[in-house]
């Protein structure tokens, strides 16, 4: 008969249910705002619906496994280490996510005239499937045979039908939780666009600094004032996800350089609990630092999920139009001076209005 759970892990399990059932509801709605607002179907929300697929498995499926691990489930190895590996694939798939989101957002800021050239939608999509395609080479590299089960044979710790209890640390190596995925797969992508986001916010001040003074032509400091917010928005998201999976990655190196260290469950739980709550997180960024998901959020709470019959009312004046019993109303007599604008006088050109300016190559590019 299996063990009562203690007090903690009850605790950790309701907080992993909480946190799923906010990290499903809020990236669907991220993907469903794209879908339905027409000015979010960019090459940077391409990237943002990539993330916001991740967290969704994160939600829907990592977290119920982490819970099932947490029960202390008798599994035959391989099934332990699939599940392992899954949490591995969308980590590393958020990780190059949030990389090509600061490489699109550097390039605007380097070359807006010629971006929308060089960053085509074609391009933007083989750049997702190459993340996702690098992910599943990365996450699943230890079903490959880089994992914990000759050491288990070896001190006798699995049966011969190799049957374990299913937990992170027995069937995931720690020289390639440290080695490879940290030092490798993790650390330089932070490190990389912890540069890149420094040069975008010194490239922005360096052109609004020099609009300032050499012109007064608003709309490079309008498109540079666009890049600036939506920067830091997208910076802030990069932060909680570095402040979000760092603490779990320096206990999996206490673990291989300091084996005899002692580490108390609660903090593993929290180190847990942030990796997956960084996937509940990253909507309400959105919510309150980008204005067109602002937007969208609120046009699908309204229409869809709060206020279902406003589309309704909103088609009667249309329905009013179409009944046949509604007279013509009579023409305006052409003879009163009052209502008919005065036209041009006989042999001058009528008056005309002033084109629209056209929209600069950088108002195009602003998002």
């Amino acid at each position: 008969m299996p063990e009562p759970l203690s007090a903690i892990t009850l605790l950790y399990i309701g907080m992993e249910v909480a946190i799923a059932v906010m990290s499903v509801i809020g990236n669907v709605m991220v993907v469903w705002a794209v879908k339905i607002n027409r000015s979010l179907r960019d090459t940077t929300f391409c990237f943002i619906v990539s993330l916001a697929l991740a967290d969704i498995a994160v939600g829907a499926l990592v977290i119920p496994l982490a819970i099932t691990i947490s029960i202390g489930l008798q599994t035959h190895f391989y099934s332990c280490l699939l599940v392992a590996c899954t949490v591995l694939v969308l980590t590393q798939s958020s990780i190059l996510a949030l990389l090509a989101i600061a490489v699109d957002r550097y390039l605007r800021v380097k070359i807006p005239t010629s971006y929308r050239r060089v960053v085509t939608p074609r391009r933007a999509g083989l750049a997702v499937v190459l993340c996702w395609t690098v992910a599943f080479i990365v996450g699943l590299t230890p079903m490959l045979g880089w994992n914990n089960l000759w050491r288990l044979q070896q001190n006798g710790s699995i049966s011969p039908d190799l049957v374990i209890t299913c937990q992170f640390e027995n069937v995931i190596s720690m020289d390639y939780m440290v080695y490879f995925n940290f030092f490798g797969w993790v650390l330089p992508p932070l490190l990389l666009m912890l540069v890149i986001y420094a040069e975008i916010f010194y490239m922005i001040h360096k052109h609004l600094n020099k609009k300032k003074v050499t012109t007064s032509h608003a709309d490079p400091n309008k498109y540079y004032d666009k890049e600036l917010n939506l920067a830091k928005s997208l910076a802030l998201v990069l932060f909680l996800f570095a402040v979000s999976w760092l603490p779990l990655h320096i206990l999996n190196c206490i673990t291989l350089f300091c084996p005899h260290c002692r580490k108390p469950m609660f903090l593993i739980y929290i180190a847990i609990l942030l990796t997956h709550g960084n996937s509940a997180v990253n909507p309400i960024i959105y919510a309150f630092r980008i204005k067109k998901f602002r937007t969208a959020f609120q046009k699908i709470w309204k229409q869809y999920l709060c206020c279902k019959d406003m589309p309704a009312l909103e088609t009667q004046p249309s329905e009013r139009k179409e009944m046949p019993d509604a007279p013509p109303s009579p023409p305006p007599p052409k003879d009163s001076p009052d209502d008919d604008p005065p036209g041009p006088t006989f042999g001058q050109p009528p008056e005309q209005k002033p084109d629209r300016e056209a929209p600069s190559v950088l108002e195009q590019n602003a998002v």
